[in-house]
């Protein structure tokens, strides 16, 4: 990375792409009418006013519990400016009862059932949660692989791509535009997915930690055990983005690049347009 370069992450939301450095995020949206709408703000992460929190293995949990609250707040924006005028738009309500529905969801399908099929199988300590993870993983990678089939879904993968293009391109030191964009990869190492794919393989060791019969402190244990392992998977994810050639670090960060190929899609000229949009609104390029 040129030195030049500040350090900016994103995300995509609904036909649009949210970018943020350390002092800026923004959302750009494309509307029906084909204009794309930027809304940028000023922010400050809590690391940065509470000390601690900006150590490492603080700072991870710290940063995935924002970038949650960001997130969510973004798809609720985003969901809203991509609609027509005469379509209804979502109140924050409705959001809130989706989200925690979602959240739910996904306690249920990543914890509470890998644990429950982990039980039926009558294996104890390393082999019960060796069992346990691969069957957590396995069922994150059919998730993704389900769920990249829907055509909404599709559209947000590919602006998750034209977020990673437009990044790559800074990153390389070259000017944003859509024609220098599309020249790089949909992949990135410091993406939110391959984050997920490592604190899936940090926990298989983690949960080992809790040596107990009962199902429901097990399952207690691993909700209370969350944040640790955040913090874990953040420095390791940190390491990988900053030593791209050693062996180690790279057989971690291999198999989140390769989920990449599902979770991002090749974006098309607009899409782009609507990443460097975000962009340019938190960098000065």
């Amino acid at each position: 990375m040129p030195k030049k370069c500040v350090n900016v992450g994103g995300q995509a939301v609904i036909e649009g792409v949210l970018m943020k450095n350390d002092e800026k995020v923004a959302i750009a949206v494309r509307k029906p009418d084909n204009k794309i709408t930027v809304k940028k703000e000023r922010w400050k992460s809590v690391s940065k006013k509470v000390k601690f929190l900006g150590w490492p293995f603080f700072r991870g949990t710290v940063n995935l519990i924002e970038m949650l609250v960001m997130g969510i707040k973004a798809l609720n924006y985003s969901a809203n400016e991509s609609m027509d005028e005469e379509e209804e738009k979502i109140s924050k309500t409705e959001f809130a009862i989706t989200t925690l529905i979602a959240v739910a969801v996904a306690v249920g399908l990543f914890i509470l059932l890998p644990l429950y099929l982990t039980k039926i199988t009558r294996t104890e300590g390393i082999v019960f949660n060796l069992i346990d993870g691969l069957i957590r993983v396995a069922l994150f990678v059919l998730y993704i692989i389900a769920i990249s089939f829907m055509k909404d879904v599709r559209r947000l993968f590919e602006y998750h791509g034209a977020e990673h293009k437009t990044v790559n391109c800074y990153e390389a030191g070259k000017k944003l535009t859509p024609a220098n964009v599309k020249r790089y990869t949909t992949l990135h190492r410091r993406c939110g997915t391959t984050f997920l794919l490592i604190v899936l393989v940090i926990s298989i060791l983690i949960f080992s930690l809790i040596v107990t019969d009962s199902f429901w402190i097990k399952f207690l244990g691993r909700i209370l055990l969350l944040p640790v392992i955040a913090g874990i998977g953040y420095e390791l994810l940190k390491l990988g983005a900053r030593f791209p050639k050693n062996f180690l670090l790279n057989l971690l960060v291999w198999p989140g690049l390769a989920l990449q190929k599902m979770t991002t899609k090749e974006p098309d000229k607009k899409q782009i347009e609507v990443a460097i949009a975000a962009f340019k609104a938190v960098v000065k390029t």
